[in-house]
C-alpha cells in the first residue's frame, strides 16, 4: 500500500463531494495513489469514498475511521462492499471503535463492552467478506443467516481498526487485517503495537497485519507557526484517555512532539522512523489544508514511495 493521504472538505466548499472528488483527483495527478476519508456526522466517510473511487479510476480509498457504533455490520459490510464495487476493488475500511462522551451527546446513548462489540462486529464483517454468507450469535450482536448479504462486484473488503490499546490489539490481530494507529510514535510501534498485533495474527494463523501510522503533518520552516498550528489542532486529543496512555507510553511532553512538522527533509526523516519502527504504510493528516500545504504533502508521499 502506498504512502497515503487523509483528504477533508475545505471549510469553504459549495459541495462536500464535488470538492473532496476534486482534491482527490488532483493529488493523484501529483502520484498519490491513496487517500482516507474520516468520518464525521455531517458526511458518510464510506459513501464518500465510493464516490472518489469511482471518479478516480485507479486511487485507492479508504475509511480513517468508521466508528463501530451505532451501526450494525450488515449494514457496514453492504455500504463497504457497495464502496468497492465503486472504486472496482480498490477500498478499505478503516473502523474505530468510538467515544462513549461523543456517542452519548449525539444518540443518546453509549455502548458499553466495547472490546465485545468490536469482536462481535468484525466476526460477522468476517464471516461476509470471506465466505459471502454469516450466521453469527455474539454477546452483542447478532447477524441470521438466509438474508442476501453480499454485492455484485463488491469481493472481499480489507478490514483495518484504529486499535492501540491492549485488548483492542489483541481482537484486531485475531480478525482484521491491521490497525490505523493515529497519534502512536515509532517507539509505542516497535514496542508495543507490533509485537501486541503481530502475536495476536500469528496465534490465530492469520497473516502479518499492516500497521498503517497516520500521522499530522505541517511542512513549513517556520518551526514556531508549525507548533502553534499543531497544539490549535491537536491538544483536544490530550483530554482523550486512550491517547493520554499513547503519550505517555512515547515518552513525550506533548502531543505537538507526535507530529510531523518542519521542512520538508525533517518531515520525511520523522515519518521514515515509523516505518523503521515497524509501520507497514505512513498516512499523512494535514494539519492545515491550503493549497500550498496539500502540495507539499503530495511531494513528501511522493518522495517517501520512491525510496
Amino acid at each position: 500500500m502506498p504512502t497515503g493521504l487523509v483528504l477533508s472538505a475545505r471549510p469553504n466548499a459549495a459541495n462536500v463531494v464535488d470538492d473532496v472528488i476534486e482534491q482527490a483527483r488532483l493529488a493523484h495527478q501529483a502520484g498519490v495513489h491513496q487517500v482516507w476519508l474520516a468520518q464525521q456526522f455531517d458526511h458518510d466517510a464510506i459513501a464518500l469514498a465510493g464516490l472518489v473511487g469511482a471518479a478516480v479510476p485507479g486511487l485507492g480509498v479508504g475509511t480513517s475511521v468508521v466508528p463501530i457504533n451505532p451501526r450494525h455490520p450488515l449494514i457496514v459490510a453492504s455500504l463497504a462492499q457497495t464502496a468497492q464495487a465503486a472504486s472496482h476493488g480498490n477500498f478499505s475500511l478503516g473502523l474505530g471503535l468510538g467515544a462513549h462522551e461523543p456517542e452519548r451527546q449525539a444518540f443518546g446513548t453509549s455502548f458499553p463492552n466495547t472490546i465485545r462489540r468490536l469482536r462481535d462486529h468484525l466476526s460477522v464483517l468476517r464471516s461476509i467478506f470471506d465466505t459471502g454468507s454469516v450466521a453469527f450469535h455474539g454477546d452483542e450482536l447478532t447477524a441470521e443467516p438466509g438474508w442476501p448479504v453480499t454485492v455484485a462486484g463488491g469481493g472481499r473488503v480489507p478490514i483495518y481498526v484504529a486499535a492501540m490499546g491492549p485488548k483492542a490489539l489483541q481482537v484486531t490481530g485475531e480478525l482484521a487485517d491491521g490497525t490505523l494507529p493515529f497519534l502512536a510514535g515509532p517507539k509505542t510501534i516497535a514496542e508495543f503495537i507490533k509485537p501486541t498485533i503481530g502475536k495476536a495474527a500469528a496465534d490465530a494463523g492469520r497473516p502479518e497485519p499492516r500497521i498503517i501510522a497516520a500521522v499530522p503533518v505541517l511542512v513549513s520552516d517556520d518551526d514556531n507557526l508549525a507548533r502553534r498550528v499543531a497544539t490549535e489542532r491537536l491538544s483536544f486529543y490530550e483530554s482523550i484517555p486512550s491517547y493520554r496512555k499513547v503519550i505517555a507510553r512515547e515518552g513525550v511532553d506533548s502531543v505537538v512532539d507526535l507530529a510531523g512538522i518542519g521542512s520538508a527533509q525533517r518531515v520525511t526523516e520523522q515519518l521514515r522512523a515509523y516505518l523503521a519502527a515497524g509501520a507497514t504504510d505512513v498516512v499523512l493528516s494535514p494539519l492545515r489544508t491550503e493549497q500550498a500545504d496539500l502540495e507539499a504533502l503530495w511531494a513528501l508521499a511522493r518522495n517517501i514511495d520512491a525510496t
